[in-house]
């Protein structure tokens, strides 16, 4: 017999989902901001843009190596990368 869920279950288990995937997001952003720090790049002055391209381009190694590693399965599809067009193209870090 299948079990009926109610609106009300399913806008509870909706909002259990978009907090995890909140979560999901900040840790990811916490790592890559660690990153970062670590590297140097963080107290460098670099246009959003020269960023986003970056990151594009290791995505791209990254994807490679999965797809070699993957016996030639595509590999997972990724959302277009933040803050694309219409975005502020730099932010002062100069306190």
């Amino acid at each position: 017999m299948a079990v009926k869920s109610s609106i009300s279950d399913l806008d509870a288990q909706i909002e259990r989902l978009r907090e995890r995937r909140r979560i999901l997001i900040v840790k990811s952003a916490e790592r890559f901001a660690r990153a970062a720090t670590k590297s140097g790049l963080a107290e460098m002055e670099i246009a959003d843009e020269e960023v986003e391209r970056i990151f594009e381009e290791i995505a791209a190694r990254f994807c490679k190596e999965e797809k070699k590693g993957a016996g030639g399965l595509s590999p997972q599809t990724r959302p277009p990368a933040v803050g694309g067009a219409g975005s502020t193209s730099e932010v002062s870090h100069d306190g």
